[in-house]
């Protein structure tokens, strides 16, 4: 897909000209003068995000930390942004982007965004060796939940409602994936 944004050619641009240049709904990133189009979080991703990262702050060892996108992670060719992660701040090479394999990486779904992150992102952690990747469904209030295993990615979880799911990796934390959705 192509997208015309009708920017000024042979202009530097400056963030004042990409916020006139889309619709208040979208957002651009200008970065070094490229512009990256990024769909914008809705209200219930931003409530399960928030939600899910209150839960991993409460279990959460001393020797570890949470971080939250947007910034860019995982390796000199590849720039992700999850939208949850859990990293070993003394396996952290560079400041920023920064390239760490997080321990465990969190997406949550949107329309827009769940194929990519279910195919494309998933193959990508996969290969990448982290070892925990959790797809929230903020919509349906659904987590789905898998651990490399044997350089393969395996299924341990995929659960909707209010039943309580005890994750052991990367520390032990209890979710219900119902909890993480609504008001």
């Amino acid at each position: 897909m192509t997208v015309d944004l009708d920017l000024p050619q042979g202009q530097v641009l400056t963030a004042y000209d990409v916020w006139q240049l889309w619709e208040p709904d979208r957002r651009l990133e200008l970065i070094d003068g490229v512009v990256t189009v990024m769909a914008g979080p809705s209200i219930e991703h931003q409530r399960t995000q928030m939600r899910l990262i209150k839960l991993l702050l409460s279990a959460l060892p001393a020797h570890l930390e949470v971080l939250a996108a947007p910034f860019d992670i995982l390796s000199a060719d590849t720039a992700v942004q999850p939208d949850v992660m859990v990293i070993d701040p003394a396996a952290v090479v560079g400041t920023d982007p920064i390239e760490v394999c997080p321990l465990l990486v969190v997406e949550i779904l949107s329309p827009s965004t769940a194929l990519y992150d279910l195919n494309t992102k998933y193959k990508r952690y996969e290969r990448a060796g982290v070892p925990s990747y959790w797809a929230v469904d903020a919509l349906a209030g659904r987590l789905i939940a898998w651990e490399l295993r044997d350089d393969a990615y395996l299924e341990i979880l995929d659960s909707t409602g209010a039943e309580p799911w005890t994750a052991t990796a990367p520390f032990p934390v209890t979710i219900v994936p119902a909890d993480l959705v609504g008001r």
